[in-house]
């Protein structure tokens, strides 16, 4: 298919419209630029790259009568009429009626009675949403819409592909859309392009400016599908350029040698009461070889629950201690940093290593010796918490570093840690297994081990999915369980509503389609109608932090037999006597979620069981629960959730302080992020610096992709 040519009315010969302030574009100005910052837009590169959340084809509106229920949809009709009125819950609700030639549909928006002030008689409208058949007519709930206004400008959002931005208040989509028209018209000629053009030319990719007016106002979906594949291919090259500077500067530094074969890291292994799994002494061998050279150690460790994690850390800890080094071992709770502390005194103690515990709840008389015993180097090894990186913690001769859950911290608190030591050694660990394409786009600058093994033993969770009319079968097997002594979960998609509703209104057997199950209320409901004879806690991410350790802990001790709770509970939680996890509208989470959710139970000796309990409304969500089902391997289930969600979504949780991808639908085709990474390592090899003149326009480019300064 031939593409076209944008043909723009250049107005400026600015060398870079990326550094340019969008309050001096026509059009703009003061007032508007302030809007324009809510949504991150402050430079003419930040709007040319506000990049459309979806597409409209309005070169074709659906009538109303032959409206497809559950597809989205566009319609175009007349405002017939409007009116407010109070559902049986109570909820105000603002209802519009629109009709084309072929009928009517009513459009609905719940608590915003106020739009009645927005709409008038015979208005023309543009109508986004799935609609569903209720009776012989068509509701749309809360859709997305537009007012036809018949001015110069409606072939812009009329008769052709129409993008749709994300928005904010004071700024509608006609506004935005025009907006990035005239920048297309004005800059995109003018903006520098940071690809080798050898790379562009051998991979067939368009050109800057034509990439730029294609995201914006595609005349087809192959010429959007070729400006997107232009566009992903810059920022993955981008971000691997990144990614080979940082791992140079860890490969060609400095670091500490240790010695990794000697006399505790041989007693620690007779010592274990359990014998390695090949993968865990693959991973051994990969880390002694790290420790061994006088590069530093910058090591990724991921592998599902329970494949062991810990005892690989503390292999490594004692090749790092045996040496004279000490080492620091970081969690991101008080309660996993205590069960870190409590699994690696018993495996040390045989050797005679000694952990400390450092958390912030210590009181002053119990932490004073430990900062102490850092300080002089006769603590060599101690665990914690964000509490090791105050100032008043340093180390003598600090060697290691384990950062367990790594996600959990941002960049800069990793990199305080590192600093209080002369470039120690990192490993870092997650107990979420990566995909292969996410290990080398976030992770690409360290080096990669994988747990694929779980210990001899260990017993899988038998998973079942069950409907919502079997819950009276399924509280009374919670019941069973908590008589015969063990413990359970109860998971929650959310927390609750702002504002309580009254006792006794909300049947919880029988909640409403859109109704998701509040943890706030099943605890009142479990509490005081269904379990009144055991012991019921709460735990949900809204809690005070010293409460959250309390209801924890009373879990942990058995103080508390049946604990309601949202995904905070998803990681860091090891209590070996919870053996049942019920997940209420198990459809509401994500594969990989639901996974680390189950990691909860199976935990001990005893047989253990997690129930999806769900009325799935997609195949999308039957197509999660039927995989969860269906396997334990949680690298199947990261590869199949990245497949299912699209890595849009998994890459939308960034960590603090990294940069962001927008254009992540060609991490769908691991082809070109090979092909990204393996341009973006070859120029880094050959020009560490980027100090050729072809490679230095990539400075700036890097600096805003990593939102640093460029000096």
């Amino acid at each position: 298919m031939m593409i076209r040519n944008p043909t723009p009315e250049v107005k400026t010969t600015h060398s870079d419209v990326f550094t340019m302030p969008v309050r001096f574009m026509p059009g703009v100005g003061p007032k508007r630029s302030d809007v324009l910052k809510r949504l991150g837009i402050e430079t003419v590169a930040d709007l040319l790259y506000h990049i459309p959340r979806r597409y409209e084809d309005r070169s074709r509106f659906v009538p109303i009568a032959q409206a497809v229920p559950d597809v989205p949809q566009t319609f175009r009709g007349v405002v017939a009429s409007t009116g407010v009125f109070r559902s049986k819950r109570g909820t105000l609700v603002f209802q519009l009626t629109v009709k084309d030639d072929s009928g009517t549909l009513q459009a609905l928006w719940f608590n915003q009675p106020y739009l009645r002030t927005w709409f008038t008689l015979g208005q023309e409208l543009i109508l986004y949403g799935r609609p569903e058949r209720v009776g012989r007519k068509f509701q749309l709930y809360v859709p997305d819409f537009e007012v036809v206004t018949h001015d110069e400008q409606d072939s812009l959002h009329m008769g052709r592909i129409v993008p749709i931005y994300p928005a904010t208040s004071g700024l509608h989509q006609r506004a935005i859309r025009a907006l990035i028209k005239s920048a297309v018209d004005r800059y995109a000629a003018v903006a520098p392009d940071t690809l080798p053009p050898e790379v562009r030319q051998r991979y067939g990719l368009l050109p800057l400016a034509q990439a730029i007016a294609g995201i914006h106002f595609p005349a087809s979906d192959e010429e959007r599908r070729q400006a997107e594949e232009r566009l992903g291919f810059d920022e993955l090259f981008l971000f691997q350029v990144a990614v080979a500077q940082k791992r140079h500067r860890f490969k060609t530094s400095t670091g500490l040698t240790h010695q990794v074969e000697g006399p505790l890291v041989q007693s620690l292994e007779r010592a274990l009461p359990f014998t390695l799994t090949r993968s865990q002494r693959k991973t051994v061998t990969e880390i002694f070889a790290d420790l061994a050279t006088p590069r530093p150690m910058h090591r990724l460790l991921h592998g599902d629950v329970g494949s062991g994690k810990t005892v690989v850390a503390a292999i490594a800890a004692c090749a790092a201690i045996q040496g004279g080094y000490q080492v620091a071992f970081m969690a991101p709770t008080e309660i996993l940093a205590e069960q870190h502390a409590t699994t690696l005194t018993k495996l040390l103690a045989p050797i005679g290593v000694a952990p400390a515990l450092l958390i912030g709840r210590l009181a002053p008389e119990q932490r004073q010796p430990i900062l102490a015993g850092l300080s002089s180097g006769k603590v060599p090894l101690v665990i914690g918490t964000h509490a090791l990186l105050q100032e008043t913690v340093t180390f003598r001769r600090l060697g290691l570093i384990v950062i367990d859950e790594q996600h959990k911290f941002g960049v800069t608190q990793r990199a305080a840690l590192r600093a209080k030591g002369a470039s120690p050694d990192v490993l870092v660990m997650t107990a979420t297994p990566i995909p292969r394409t996410l290990a080398l786009t976030l992770y690409g600058d360290l080096d990669v081990s994988a747990l694929t093994e779980l210990p001899p033993g260990r017993q899988p969770v038998t998973t079942v999915r069950v409907a919502t009319e079997t819950r009276p079968a399924t509280y009374a097997l919670l019941a069973r369980a908590m008589d015969q002594g063990r413990q359970c979960y109860v998971v929650c998609p959310r927390i609750g509503t702002p504002k309580a509703a009254p006792r006794g209104q909300l049947d919880l057997f029988e909640p409403p389609a859109d109704d998701l199950k509040a943890a706030t209320k099943v605890f009142e409901y479990f509490r005081d109608r269904v379990f009144p004879h055991h012991r019921v806690g709460l735990l949900h991410g809204r809690l005070p932090d010293d409460e959250k350790e309390r209801v924890m802990r009373a879990f942990t001790t058995g103080q508390v037999q049946l604990l309601v709770a949202t995904q905070v509970i998803e990681v860091g939680i090891d209590v070996p006597n919870a053996t049942i996890m019920l997940i209420e509208q198990a459809d509401h989470f994500g594969l990989a979620q639901l996974h680390q959710l189950r990691g909860r139970v199976g935990r001990g000796s005893h047989e253990s069981l997690c129930v999806l309990m769900s009325d799935p409304a997609t195949p999308e969500a039957t197509a999660r629960l039927d995989a969860l089902v269906a396997t334990h391997d949680g690298f199947a289930i990261a590869e199949q959730d990245l497949k299912l969600r699209g890595p849009g979504e998994v890459f939308g949780k960034r960590q603090s302080g990294e940069p962001e991808l927008r254009f992540t639908a060609l991490l769908a085709d691991p082809r070109w992020l090979d092909r990204a990474r393996s341009e973006a390592f070859a120029l880094v090899a050959a020009d560490p610096a980027l100090a050729q003149p072809a490679h230095r326009p990539l400075r700036p480019a890097l600096a805003r992709l990593l939102k640093r300064p460029t000096t």
